[in-house]
């Protein structure tokens, strides 16, 4: 993960507190809907105890080198969750994986690596996600 290995670098060489975050969009319980309200608690408590064992390892991994570090689970929008906890925990800087996306998938899906640099406070590194295609790393063309 090139963006968890960039925020561990800068971590160890700025001596600062690393917030490991995993940010998944919340779906309100349906008004009028197919599935009662009890269903939605269940699906949020999921999604929240898999964000949490997804960012335990990398937790274990920072303090290992020596980091104080921590996760936050953040549930809404994932770019307002983003921008609302880096407000909240004064970050000097964020560090955001991005999945490269371009064309009509970028457009439908938007991107929350855009809407996190347009609206932050403070800095912003993006660092994109390795692209699967030839292993010299060259597109074709």
């Amino acid at each position: 993960m090139p963006a968890f290995e960039q925020a561990v670098w800068l971590s160890k060489n700025s001596g600062a507190q690393l917030l490991i975050a995993n940010a998944f969009p919340e779906y309100g319980p349906p008004e009028i809907g197919y599935a009662p309200a009890s269903g939605y608690d269940q699906w949020r408590q999921d999604v929240q105890a898999a964000a949490e064992r997804k960012l335990r390892p990398l937790v274990d991994q920072a303090r290992r080198e020596g980091l104080d570090a921590r996760s936050l689970v953040l549930a809404g929008s994932p770019a307002e969750a983003i921008l609302e906890a880096a407000a909240r925990e004064d970050a000097d800087l964020i560090v955001l994986g991005t999945h490269g996306r371009r064309g009509a998938e970028r457009f439908f899906l938007g991107s929350v690596a855009s809407r996190v640099v347009a609206a932050s406070e403070c800095p912003v590194i993006t660092v994109r996600a390795p692209q699967d295609g030839p292993a010299d790393g060259k597109r074709p063309p």
